[in-house]
């Protein structure tokens, strides 16, 4: 059950591991087209990397959660893969900084001190996308919860079983032990048949023995 228990946590890892991939390719793709554009399409962008670069950081907030849960004989080869995609993350973050930092290409020629209505259209789609991404980090909040009781379910079934073993190995011990008095028991017994019958068989030899004496002695009288 246990090893049931660490497939599913393994599992589990693979498929943040699998969604990670993903974001990151969508991320570095992202990254590339920001520096040929400017204005709108590069705010779009780095919007569009913003989301793909905190769902990246979700995941890994995740894969760090779950590791920790994993056998040992496996944490080793996790750890170093960990760390590889977390220094990903790490360089497509500052990577991501600097371009969101060259505010004339991101704000080109339509830039204004005053918020335009696109600007507001552009914060109500960020507000949009932290919520889902909030969604997001919830629904793996709650795969995790489901794991987690999975887990206590499985040590508890595990606990039982192993109490049940215990009683029966108990129960066991105990009907051999008695059975061994048993069987000490038949041996004295035996032991005691078989002086008897041997005492009684010297007994019987003896009786013949005297009879036999005693016929020759009256066949001898008779003859003389």
């Amino acid at each position: 059950m246990a090893h049931n228990d660490n497939d599913a946590r393994s599992e589990l890892f693979s498929n943040y591991e699998a969604e990670l991939r993903l974001a990151q390719a969508d991320l570095n793709q992202k990254l590339d087209q920001i520096p040929e554009l400017s204005g709108e399409p590069r705010k779009a962008a780095v919007s569009q990397a913003q989301r793909a670069l905190e769902e990246a950081k979700e995941l890994i907030d995740s894969m760090r959660l779950e590791k920790e849960n994993l056998p040992a004989n496996k944490k080793s080869k996790i750890n170093q893969k960990f760390r590889n995609y977390q220094h990903d993350v790490d360089v497509a973050k500052r990577k991501l900084e600097g371009l969101a930092s060259d505010r004339a290409a991101l704000l080109g020629p339509r830039y204004r001190d005053n918020p335009t209505a696109d600007d507001q259209l552009e914060q109500r789609q960020q507000l949009l996308s932290g919520t889902e991404r909030l969604e997001r980090s919830s629904g793996r909040l709650r795969e995790s919860q489901r794991v987690a009781l999975e887990t206590e379910d499985i040590g508890r079934n595990t606990l039982a079983d192993l109490s049940r073993q215990r009683e029966t190995i108990e129960h066991t011990r105990g009907t051999l032990l008695e059975s061994e008095g048993y069987t000490d028991r038949s041996n004295k017994t035996l032991r005691g048949m078989a002086r008897r019958m041997a005492t009684n068989k010297i007994i019987t030899v003896a009786i013949i023995t005297v009879l036999v004496i005693l016929i020759i002695a009256v066949i001898v009288s008779k003859f003389r």
